[in-house]
């Protein structure tokens, strides 16, 4: 065994400064009492010992009700994660009314140069997109400092997710703010900057990793590739620690996150090979140094073990093992292991079948594979099961599943607390609620019964967990739909889609996965009509192509046709002499517009209204006023239509004079 320490491991500056001021205090006693505003630190050993020399902790949540009870002589301290600016204008108000308190401002000054970013760049007229994890004290104090509109996503998948949804909709002319969390993933900020760069041309860019975060997040990449096993060190609430975990985990399987020696599964201290250890910036340099220790003593005695021949095998409950058969009876089959203790099967755990005899199963010097299932030393036996060999062989199928990208299919068993239980491969396998494509908050019952496609995306081996995701398989399969219909789309094509959204300037239109809009000027052959006028949300449009970006994922549709043109509707209808019932659209000094068809208006000059003379159309005509005019003559080339109401009015002069 090989044990490596990453070298950038352990606090970085800015908790140093923290821990080393807060404790600084403690050793002057000044005689205030001291508190952190939360947690200093994302370790629960470091606030642990904070705590037994009697620094108390201000709660968020409850400042009121902390400050009402704090001594009127007291220091807050402010986290390294830096705290919301309602909280520090709190504890400012506390200290003006109690002039022997103080405050003590230990925000890392990666997390201050954001609020700084954010005070100075955001306004009424911005959007910003800040990356990170939305509970998180870092970013819920740099939420406090954004002005206008802002939205929080945890990492590039919910941000594309959400813009596929069209956000974008909601933040037109508006100059868009992207910073992330100072510990995100480097790599996935590289994947929501290029995102926003080629969706918007107005955005402001402020890369805010910190440079600790990201050399460290760059040695671990680097060393979980050489390593059999990774060890990373930190508080299960540290956000950097946590990255650099998953960070590992994508390269090396045999990934754990601990907190401290005690929690290093026994069988990674028997492992060979390369182990490495890592340490997020809040983990103290002692807690290392155990895990080091702790792993230098096993590589000694595992090295004496094996050079030793005085040891025998042992035995634990849930190992596999094979052996010979020794005896059998009608009740038992007695095995060699090869340790101190016999293995026994009974018939209960070779078959299900009651009929089934031992002596016709087994035979002295048959070979055996079994798993045991209760050893008991004072005993000296071992109970074996040759049935949970098929179940341990089903959880090598589910490992290889994950380690392939096997899509593998399951019935939904039960909801449980956070997701799902589906059953496959003989394995239960937990999908979380995030990973069921259910919305959040939605009713997971909806899919319990039902059989559904999933990949394993997580497996974990001490505890033989398996963790699924459903929407991993929904995406790729709707991804592989995106790339089949951009291989066929082509000018001209038509589609049959949904309406999903409305705008100011047209229709956005499902084509399967694939959005195209069409431009209102496209959407109707009427002018001065909205979209919401023309079609609702859910209404099912047909439409063609007009042109498409494959780069920029921009589609342009149309829907009108000569078909639907008012002007071709018309003339299929109406003829010079024709009679119409028309509709008074506007009166002007010298004459009327009559509405014949919707997009299609007549005018009624003053001398074709009645048969006198008149002032004015508003005489005998009114807004709205529905008459029967008949068409005088049709301007093809330039789509005009003359009526006459006195054509009708003389005419019915002349049939009376001719009775």
């Amino acid at each position: 065994m090989e044990i490596i320490t990453a070298k950038y491991a352990g606090f970085c500056f800015g908790v140093k400064r923290a821990v080393d001021a807060v404790f600084d205090l403690v050793g002057k006693k000044t005689g205030s009492h001291i508190y952190t505003v939360g947690s200093l630190i994302h370790n629960p050993n470091t606030n642990e010992k904070l705590a037994e020399n009697g620094v108390g902790i201000i709660r968020e949540d409850a400042i009121d009700e902390d400050l009402a009870a704090a001594a009127p002589h007291s220091i807050f301290v402010v986290r390294t994660h830096g705290v919301p600016f309602s909280v520090l204008e709190k504890l400012r108000a506390f200290t003006a009314k109690n002039p022997e308190s103080s405050i003590l401002d230990m925000t890392c000054p990666f997390v201050a140069k954001i609020y700084k970013i954010m005070k100075e760049n955001t306004s009424e007229n911005t959007f910003t997109i800040l990356i990170g994890n939305e509970t998180h004290p870092e970013v819920i104090g740099i939420a406090s400092y954004i002005k206008g509109d802002f939205r929080i996503f945890s990492d590039f998948e919910t941000l594309e997710n959400a813009f596929e949804k069209n956000l974008i909709q909601t933040i037109d002319n508006k100059t868009i703010i992207l910073a992330s969390q100072t510990t995100h993933n480097l790599e996935d900020y590289k994947k929501c900057k290029k995102f926003i760069e080629k969706l918007c041309t107005n955005a402001s860019f402020f890369d805010t990793i910190c440079n600790v975060t990201e050399t460290r997040q760059r040695e671990v990449e680097k060393l979980s590739r050489e390593c059999n096993a990774m060890l990373v060190i930190g508080g299960r609430e540290s956000s950097n620690t946590k990255k650099l975990y998953d960070i590992s985990k994508g390269n090396c399987p045999e990934t754990h996150f601990i907190e401290t020696a005690r929690d290093i599964p026994l069988y990674i201290k028997k492992m060979t090979g390369k182990i490495g250890i890592a340490a997020g910036a809040s983990t103290p340099g002692y807690i290392i140094e155990e895990v080091q220790n702790t792993m230098s003593e096993q590589e000694n005695f595992a090295q004496l073990f094996e050079e030793s021949e005085s040891f025998k095998k042992t035995l634990n409950t849930g190992d596999t093992v094979k052996g010979t058969v020794t005896s059998v009876t009608t009740t038992e089959v007695h095995v060699d292991i090869g340790t101190k203790a016999t293995g026994v099967l009974t018939l209960e755990n070779v078959t299900d079948d009651p009929q089934a005899k031992l002596e016709d199963l087994f035979k002295v010097g048959d070979p055996v594979e079994a798993v045991a299932v209760r050893v008991s030393d004072i005993e000296g036996i071992a109970v074996l099961s040759t049935k949970k060999i098929d179940a341990k062989n089903n959880w090598t199928k589910v490992v290889e599943a994950k380690d392939n990208g096997t899509v593998i299919e399951g019935k939904i068993t039960e909801a449980v607390k956070g997701g799902v239980i589906a059953y496959a491969l003989s394995q239960k396998i937990f999908i979380p609620a995030s990973q069921t494509g259910i919305p959040k908050d939605g009713d997971l019952q909806t899919i319990v019964g039902t059989k559904q496609k999933f990949k394993v995306i997580e497996v974990k081996e001490d505890r033989k967990r398996a963790i699924g995701s459903i929407r991993v398989v929904a995406r790729e399969e709707k991804n592989a739909l995106i790339e089949k219909f951009w291989s066929e789309i082509e000018v001209g094509k038509t589609y049959t889609g949904k309406v999903k959204s409305l705008t100011s300037f047209g229709a956005f239109v499902d084509l399967g996965g694939v959005d195209g809009m069409v431009h209102i000027s496209e959407l109707s052959w009427l002018k001065n009509v909205q979209p919401k006028d023309v079609v609702s949300i859910g209404d099912t449009l047909e439409v063609f192509v007009k042109e498409f970006d494959r780069e920029k994922n921009r589609i342009s549709l149309g829907h009108k046709t000569d078909a639907t043109n008012p002007w071709t509707l018309f003339t299929t209808q109406y003829a010079v002499d024709s009679v119409a019932s028309v509709k008074i659209v506007s009166l002007m000094p010298f004459g009327a517009f009559a509405q014949i068809l919707p997009g299609v208006d007549g005018l009624i000059h003053i001398s074709q209204i009645a048969d006198k003379k008149l002032g004015s159309p508003a005489e005998v005509l009114e807004k709205g006023q529905v008459v029967d005019a008949k068409i005088t003559a049709i301007d093809e080339e330039n789509h005009k239509v003359s009526l006459s109401i006195r054509a009708l009015l003389t005419a019915e002069a002349d049939a009376e004079v001719a009775e």
